[in-house]
């Protein structure tokens, strides 16, 4: 039986739509064009105009009253206009659906800012079309949806070329580089930013060179190029010190720093980040302040300092909250609760993985959920739950190959070796490992080399003897000893210890 409210609520929508649409087009525009004036003047009229949207860099949008209904003045400039509201220009429309698009971005409503900005570039042209494209596309990015940004990348591109304006073709190929990396096409990603950076000398911009270096130069961090990467940074650096750009300074002090970190130069690391703190306080950035201490917290981290990593992390939460940087809290929650796990405080670590895993999800960063999945899944895995962590690892695997994060990729078929390994299948283990390795040491990732390395010669005991395991077990043991990393060294002694008494045999390194 259906309700008598449920009844009404039908027939009363059957009635509004069918009223509607009795009413002549001209008088349904007058309506619709009523309707906005009031709706703007109940949220404090009209909004100001927007920086033009051909820039490369996104400009700051200050707030207005009318932003939350936005999308709804859009409506109803569209139907008055179409019916020829006399009062009524395209240019609102565009105003209200710019402001449609930003609003949904903030809210990480990203299918809606991506049909805004799309209808937004169908009523623009030249610059301001490929503008309103590439955000489109760069809202799908930031999604970790590069598939649907591509094509729309593309299309930006072929309007900034169309304009003949290098900077509109330089924030497209930015896009579609971005693209190629997210999806695992290094030598298309390289070729794209090296066309930014001509574009910028061919213009004389100093600073949009210095961004173009930093850009290509995490490239090369990305796939484990790491002397080219330390090359450009510290050029990038140069230029941004050279136009008294002072916020990219600090910016690339930080990439600078993971250049530092990833080569395990702890000291050097902890003083680059220290000094793009120190630089993103002065000039108020408080969302990049917020970045730093958590890059930082990550130094204390590897470092074995977790009473401090875990105090940088609450801070750098705290500042992600105050801003409303929902992305960066995700971030910071997550790491911080490896940090409950490596201080044995599991039940804790679990629940702050979760509570990461609910905002990555809410705004849609993709390589950040499969990343918590990986961690939570060594939860699962410590606590000895190991079936749900092999589950979770095997399905999130081919998610890290579709994202291009090969360093998780590593990551991921270390933790299964280790699973296979505690349920006795020491092939399939040392197998898993000897996949992990080449990706660790392409992306230079240290800290996993040398665990996945200690791993194997943990394997190669019971496999292939004590005297087969030793080169092994001593490369393994260097890389932890040059980065200073105590926890995993005893961990590892523990388990080598462990593997050696079973099998009869002196522990190595004993």
């Amino acid at each position: 039986m259906t309700g008598a409210e449920t009844a009404y609520l039908f027939r009363h929508a059957l009635l509004r739509d069918a009223a509607y649409e009795m009413q002549l087009p001209s008088d349904r525009a007058r309506l619709h064009e009523l309707a906005f004036f009031l709706i703007e003047a109940a949220f404090g009229g009209r909004a100001p105009e927007l920086p033009l949207l051909d820039a490369t860099q996104a400009a700051r949008v200050v707030p207005h009253a009318t932003d939350t209904v936005a999308h709804e003045l859009a409506h109803h400039a569209q139907v008055a206009l179409a019916g020829g509201a006399p009062a009524f220009v395209p240019s609102l429309r565009a105003l209200y659906l710019r402001r449609a698009a930003e609003y949904a971005e903030i809210a990480f409503r990203t299918e809606s800012a991506v049909g805004f900005w799309i209808e937004l570039s169908e009523l623009s042209s030249g610059r301001e079309r490929a503008g309103a494209l590439r955000r489109a596309a760069t809202a799908w990015i930031v999604a970790g949806r590069p598939t649907q940004a591509e094509a729309i990348a593309q299309q930006s591109l072929a309007a900034g070329k169309a304009t003949g304006e290098p900077r509109c073709m330089a924030g497209a190929l930015n896009c579609l580089a971005t693209v190629y990396r997210q999806t695992g096409r290094g030598s298309e990603a390289e070729q794209s930013l090296l066309q930014v950076l001509d574009l910028y000398r061919q213009l004389g911009d100093r600073a949009g060179e210095g961004a173009a270096l930093g850009n290509l130069a995490s490239a090369h961090q990305e796939y484990g190029r790491m002397a080219q990467a330390e090359q450009m940074h510290e050029q990038a650096l140069s230029i941004h010190r050279e136009v008294g750009n002072r916020r990219f300074e600090g910016i690339t002090l930080g990439n600078l720093a993971a250049v530092y970190q990833q080569t395990a130069r702890m000291p050097l690391a902890e003083q680059a980040y220290a000094q793009a703190l120190a630089i993103h306080r002065e000039v108020g950035n408080r969302h990049f302040e917020g970045v730093a201490l958590g890059n930082l917290a990550l130094v204390y981290q590897e470092t074995g300092r977790l009473e401090l990593a875990e105090q940088a992390y609450a801070t750098a939460l705290a500042i992600h909250r105050e801003v409303g940087n929902r992305r960066g809290e995700g971030i910071a929650l997550g790491n911080l609760a490896i940090v409950y796990r490596q201080a044995g405080h599991v039940a804790q670590a679990e629940q702050t993985y979760c509570q990461a895993l609910v905002i990555h999800r809410e705004v849609g960063n993709r390589v950040f959920e499969a990343t918590t999945v990986t961690n939570l899944a060594i939860v699962f895995q410590e606590t000895g739950r190991l079936a749900q962590a092999e589950c979770m690892l095997d399905e999130v695997l081919p998610l890290h190959r579709i994202l291009g994060n090969r360093q998780f990729e590593g990551i991921v078929l270390s933790n299964l070796a280790n699973i296979y390994r505690e349920t006795g299948r020491l092939p399939q283990a040392a197998k898993a490992l000897q996949q992990a390795l080449p990706i660790h040491q392409e992306v230079n990732s240290r800290r996993m080399e040398g665990i996945s390395l200690c791993d194997l010669a943990i394997c190669q005991v019971t496999l292939h003897g004590r005297a087969t395991a030793a080169a092994t077990w001593q490369q393994g043991m260097a890389i932890l000893t040059e980065l200073g990393n105590t926890p995993e060294l005893q961990r590892k002694t523990q388990a080598m210890r462990e593997v050696c008494t079973r099998a009869g045999v002196p522990p190595l390194g004993e």
